[in-house]
């Protein structure tokens, strides 16, 4: 799920240009296609969930995002829902047999409340037997270390115009990182800045609220290749499972 940041029509149009197809995308896809009704929590410009149609997914999609401007270009494709909202607002209940969140959204969850709201709507909304995959970083791999100006990026947008973008943590403590993400380029007359907060929580921290939720921990990977989860993994890949 992309930062409200992306709310802002020209950052959403980099979207896609900033976070192409990736490993992560086909863990998912390989998900989702087995699916007959799938939600897609925080779907960005829906490119998950326009691939399955793609690949010949005949059952229910949905995504479900905060940010409009994201969502116009999601719309492009008219045979999946898209919902402008967040898990607090839509009230499923017992709708889909897989619900996902990618992207690592699951960090946007700071504090304990959030968790287990999200968590609880993510319950509701599935099927009995349903599953919820969603994916976070591990905290032992102190990702945020490597947030750091000095190692910006450049893209070209859809028009062929560059842009840079860098990030720089402000505040890193008690499993909470706070940071910058900064956009400049020759088509703008200033930087555009966005502030995140994320929460760095620990397979033990995870499966507690999941276990509170009533979900039970069924996989969990510490990479996209399905890989065992160890101190040094970048990624806390976790599937459960509504009983």
């Amino acid at each position: 799920m992309p930062d409200l940041a992306f709310s802002d029509p020209d950052l959403a149009a980099l979207y896609d240009v900033l976070n192409p197809w990736r490993p992560c995308d086909d863990f998912y896809l390989g998900l989702v296609m087995p699916a007959a009704s799938v939600l897609d929590v925080g779907c960005g410009t829906g490119a998950l969930l326009r691939r399955a149609r793609e690949e010949g997914h005949t059952g229910r999609l949905c995504g479900l995002d905060p940010a409009a401007a994201m969502l116009d270009r999601a719309r492009v494709r008219t045979d999946v829902e898209w919902v402008l909202g967040d898990l607090g607002t839509a009230g499923w209940r017992e709708e889909f047999d897989l619900a996902v969140m990618t992207g690592h959204a699951f960090q946007v969850l700071v504090g304990d409340d959030e968790v287990r709201a999200a968590l609880a709507a993510v319950r509701a909304a599935l099927a009995p037997g349903g599953r919820f995959a969603f994916e976070t970083r591990n905290p032992a791999a102190r990702a945020w270390e490597r947030w750091t100006p000095d190692r910006a990026v450049g893209a070209v947008d859809g028009a062929g115009r560059p842009v840079r973008v860098s990030h720089a943590v402000e505040e890193a403590s008690g499993g909470v990182v706070r940071f910058t993400e900064t956009y400049t380029g020759p088509a703008w007359d200033r930087p555009r800045v966005s502030r995140s907060t994320l929460r760095f929580l620990g397979p033990e921290a995870l499966a507690d609220f999941l276990a509170g939720a009533g979900l039970a921990v069924e996989e969990q990977y510490g990479d996209w290749d399905r890989s065992p989860l160890t101190a040094a993994s970048p990624e806390i890949v976790t599937v459960a499972r509504r009983p």
